[in-house]
């Protein structure tokens, strides 16, 4: 839309003419514009402000599909996607300043109308983002899969920055709880209760995954912490599918480093995760006088 002055301005027309001639003048501008516009190959124009008639009649005229995007956001986020950038002002881009797309269509899904931009080409074309449509029947399962969407892409996005895996299956945690007691040995004093208390914790997390899966939590840490005392037994974690499988020779443990069905978790999340826990821990621990709120008044009056 042509943009309007900041004063206001009065036009004095002495005949029809005169009235005439300045819608001309305005239409001729437009046309100017769009057709400029056009002529630089653009076939789809999205735009985060208004688009008046005028422009939407000339964008008719020379095929150019027009697309509003209230959200400056999302007009971010399209930008990126086509690799175009985003222009203040009203006139023809230039092909640096272009985006491209294979498709761009609308089309129907889940009962809403959407607009697709489709790339078809490899990312390394200039395409950096991409769309994920889930469905589901409830709206609590829809949440579900949203979570496990968002988890996979920071974990995919945590493991380009930092690539180091750890034994997955809560089997780090259980020998990281056998290495705390044996180094509990080696201080004297009463560090040692403490340490040997810590250790004790880290067990909480393959004991809940026991509980979880439906097997018996206290036979289950028992066999892991036997397995993990053995040389070689590092890797050694929760077998979630062990009752499924109606394996129960390994006692719902397993080798978390089989080829055939490897089983990881990131270094990063491991150590934010004890990390966060440890400061947790100590923010209590610091805590010298507990202050109790009490109702408001002298009591209660005897009769």
């Amino acid at each position: 839309e042509a943009s309007a002055t900041e004063a206001k301005g009065t036009v004095l027309m002495k005949n029809a003419e005169d009235l005439q001639n300045y819608n001309k003048t305005e239409e001729t501008k437009m046309d100017e514009i769009i057709k400029s516009i056009a002529s630089a190959g653009v076939t789809v124009i999205v735009s985060g402000g208004s688009v008046s008639e005028m422009a939407l009649h000339f964008m008719e005229q020379y095929g150019i599909m027009c697309i509003k995007i209230a959200s400056k956001w999302e007009l971010r986020r399209l930008c990126s996607a086509v690799n175009a950038t985003a222009l203040v002002r009203l006139g023809p881009p230039t092909p640096e300043e272009m985006g491209f797309c294979d498709l761009v269509k609308v089309q129907e899904i889940g009962g809403r109308i959407v607009t697709l931009f489709t790339q078809t080409k490899s990312a390394s074309d200039g395409c950096r983002l991409s769309t994920v449509i889930l469905r589901a029947s409830t709206s609590s399962l829809l949440a579900d899969l949203e979570r496990a969407v968002d988890d996979g892409v920071h974990a995919c996005k945590n493991l380009c920055r930092d690539g180091r895996l750890v034994p997955g299956a809560r089997a780090t945690e259980m020998e990281l709880s056998l290495r705390l007691k044996r180094f509990a040995d080696t201080c004297p004093g009463l560090d040692q209760y403490a340490i040997r208390s810590f250790a004790k914790a880290m067990e909480f997390v393959p004991k809940t995954l026991a509980e979880n899966s439906g097997q018996d939590a206290t036979d289950l840490v028992t066999a892991l912490g036997a397995a993990h005392a053995k040389e070689g037994g590092e890797t050694m974690g929760v077998d979630v599918m062990a009752d499924a499988y109606g394996d129960d020779d390994n006692n719902g443990i397993r080798d978390t480093t089989t080829p055939d069905d490897l089983i990881v978790d990131l270094l990063t999340t491991k150590t934010s995760a004890f990390r966060l826990g440890i400061d947790a821990a100590l923010t209590v621990l610091r805590v010298d006088q507990i202050i109790m709120s009490k109702p408001a008044g002298g009591g209660k009056t005897m009769g």
